[in-house]
């Protein structure tokens, strides 16, 4: 039913009723008392006509009607109120009849008659949908933190009468133990919550304290794990005032939260005037990294952002996210190529023109490309050849690729291709106009092929959890982490540089798993941790500069330039013509052996 339809029937409904009222209190009136006839047409339509410019005036028909509230309903008294006030002067100038008695009467039942029935219909409303939220199961929840951050998440549930039922607040403050806010009582600190949790049988507790230590995190997820009690966090300030808040919007504690270093945030207000308004093209847009940077590029308005992927269902899902974030602001093209066809990415570089080039489009999987080598050879350094080559041919401003820390004395194909990579892009840096640079960086948590993931899989089906070896460590950042290091990049590239993030402390791997299993509500008695043996072509410990690679400068916070050990393209060329002629058996070792730095 359109709406101009429903607006048609309110307003018959109203004037119907208007009519009604009039008649029952010239009824009412000729049975208690003898009262003189007069023109009940006129005042009817006196009182239609004027209710009718009031409403328009007031836009009481373009209101919901399961939406009524107070304000509806005063408008609606104020302008039968008018309308039939009217009918006096009107009276006066026609030389009617005038019933005070018959006014205030008929006033008195339309206001029944017609406000009545749209209480009716907002209960109804307010009924169904109470009804389908507790369908949707309405858990309970205890808050922790009755601060700044507890007020806004919890003024936000009220106010968007979010499905929650919110049974009281934790904080370790003891003044604020007995007080209120919006009605739901603070009722004790964290040592409370194994009691608060059985006697009011809470289901999930939302931590609302942005500035919470790591340390104090994991002391809450512990008591809730020993109680079976699901643990969440408020999502970010923006998050939670944005119209789109709602309560799938409440996350599960992510293991970054967990991680004994802040997150590195780059500064990139510099780079907004840098980016907008060019063309940029991004190579691996379906991926972890690849997406992430569309994201964060994205934001900066450039004037045309292509996303090129081998896989159609990664472009086609980043390609929908980011038109409903963004519309029509920024010219988003999706395009399905491989980068080892070189005739394709000619023809995209000679279309579009880019400006800037975002090459994160790789094999990464290391077991893989052992099993693997020519594909990873194809992919790695083939791929990133074409790419490299189009955009020096067709004047790309700048190419930034996003390498890898498995690149430094890689024992392995992956990693080998990924140095090799690193050579062909730093050597394609020799005269010309083109800037190109490498990005190297740790391992990312979450994204495709990373360890958590497997971790979170073997958890569910309920364990144990391996790992290769436990004295193996690794660094980690975070995808937006990586993905900004890579477009800060693009800022500060002069051309022939392989940038590096100082990412802290490495992280055990074993210490990893320990925290994903705490994240998923279960203790170490209960899922086992196991070492499975290192696999081929890994290493136990990750670099991400060799030793005979030193750090010429720091550009910018946590970036460095590594100075890493160049290759002519000559050089490089001539290894990879050779390369053609080695056998599967000989392949491995002439790739890592070209790769390794002395």
């Amino acid at each position: 039913m359109n709406r101009i339809y429903k607006q048609t029937i309110l307003i018959i409904f109203d004037l119907s009723m208007i009519g009604l009222s009039m008649v029952l209190s010239q009824a009412f009136l000729d049975i208690i008392i003898s009262v003189s006839k007069f023109n009940l047409l006129a005042n009817y339509i006196v009182v239609c006509l004027a209710y009718l410019v009031m409403s328009y005036k007031l836009k009481i028909f373009f209101w919901l009607t399961r939406f009524t509230d107070y304000r509806a309903l005063l408008k609606i008294s104020f302008s039968l109120f008018v309308s039939y006030l009217l009918c006096i002067p009107y009276g006066f100038l026609a030389n009617m009849t005038i019933s005070y008695r018959f006014l205030i009467i008929s006033l008195a039942t339309s206001m029944i008659l017609m406000l009545f029935p749209r209480l009716i219909w907002r209960a109804k409303y307010e009924w169904k949908t109470k009804n389908t939220k507790c369908n949707n199961v309405k858990k309970k929840t205890l808050i922790i933190g009755a601060g700044d951050g507890g007020y806004l998440f919890i003024k936000t549930i009220v106010d968007k009468k979010l499905n929650y039922d919110i049974v009281g607040i934790v904080d370790d403050d003891p003044t604020k133990h007995g007080g209120y806010i919006y009605e739901i009582r603070v009722i004790g600190g964290r040592k409370d919550i194994p009691k608060i949790v059985h006697e009011l049988e809470v289901e999930q507790v939302v931590i609302a304290i942005p500035s919470l230590t790591i340390k104090d995190k994991e002391e809450i997820l512990d008591i809730c794990n020993a109680h079976r009690v699901k643990v969440l966090t408020m999502p970010h300030i923006e998050e939670i005032l944005s119209d789109d808040f709602s309560t799938n919007t409440v996350k599960d504690i992510d293991i970054a939260d967990l991680l004994d270093r802040p997150e590195i945030v780059l500064d990139q207000e510099t780079i907004g005037d840098f980016l907008r308004g060019k063309t940029i093209l991004v190579t691996g847009a379906g991926g972890s990294i690849g997406s992430e940077i569309c994201r964060q590029v994205s934001k900066y308005l450039p004037k045309r952002l292509l996303l090129l992927g081998h896989g159609e269902n990664s472009i086609y899902q980043i390609h929908r996210e980011l038109q409903a974030k963004i519309g029509t602001k920024v010219e988003i093209i999706p395009l399905i190529a491989d980068i080892q066809d070189q005739e394709v990415i000619d023809s995209i570089m000679a279309t579009y023109r880019p400006n800037l080039v975002y090459h994160a489009a790789a094999h990464k999987h290391v077991p893989l490309m052992e099993s693997n080598p020519k594909e990873a050879i194809k992919n790695n350094i083939y791929g990133t050849k074409n790419v490299a080559e189009a955009a020096k041919k067709y004047g790309v401003e700048k190419f930034v690729m996003v390498s890898t820390d498995k690149a430094v004395n890689p024992p392995n194909v992956m990693g080998a291709t990924k140095r090799i990579a690193e050579m062909i892009v730093t050597a394609l840096n020799e005269n010309s106009k083109t800037q190109f640079v490498a990005v190297r960086f740790g391992n990312v948590l979450g994204s495709r092929g990373s360890v958590v993931p497997l971790f979170k899989e073997q958890i569910s089906t309920g364990g144990p959890v391996t790992v290769t070896d436990f004295r193996m460590t690794r660094y980690f950042m975070t995808i937006p982490e990586a993905s900004s290091l890579v477009v800060q990049a693009s800022f500060l590239a002069n051309g022939g540089e392989v940038f590096v993030l100082d990412m802290g402390e490495p992280v055990k791997i074993v210490d990893l798993a320990k925290k994903v299993i705490k994240l998923s509500g279960f203790s170490e008695d209960e899922i086992a941790i196991v070492e499975s043996g290192i696999r081929p072509g890994e290493k136990l410990y990750e670099e991400l500069l060799a030793s005979s690679e030193r750090v010429s400068n720091q550009v910018h916070q946590k970036i460095f330039v590594g100075r890493v050990q160049e290759k002519s393209s000559k050089e490089v060329d001539t290894f990879l013509s050779d390369l053609a002629k080695q056998s599967t058996s000989e392949l491995k070792k002439k790739l890592v052996a070209f790769a390794k730095q002395e």
